[in-house]
């Protein structure tokens, strides 16, 4: 999520995808409470509250700098579907299948 500067304390959650030389970062918004967990140069810590409206924790006391922040978490994707209707296969009683069920990923701001 970040290194440590001395000064910051608060750190946006993310989860990076791709390869190193070009990743992407996504921002999370919608953290899971509960599952989140935060390490501070590589040692667990609990010294920390999660802003679950900002999408962020904030460390108790601001990181050395240097120091390597990351974080482990659940996390919930709003989305919608896309589609009004769906196709569904009734193939005997009680038992059936949806093929496709479109789904779009609503972003938050």
């Amino acid at each position: 999520m970040g290194a440590g500067d001395g000064e910051t304390a608060r750190f946006p959650l993310r989860k990076t995808y791709g390869a190193a030389f070009d990743p992407y970062r996504r921002p999370i918004l919608k953290p899971v409470a509960g599952t989140v967990r935060v390490a501070v140069a590589d040692v667990e810590t609990a010294a920390f509250t999660l802003d679950a409206s900002g999408g962020a924790i904030v460390l108790d006391a601001a990181p050395p700098e240097g120091a390597a922040v990351t974080a482990g978490f659940a996390f919930d994707v709003p989305v919608r579907f896309d589609t009004d209707r769906l196709d569904v296969e009734l193939a005997a009683f009680e038992a059936g299948s949806a093929p496709s069920i479109p789904l779009v990923e609503i972003r938050l701001k």
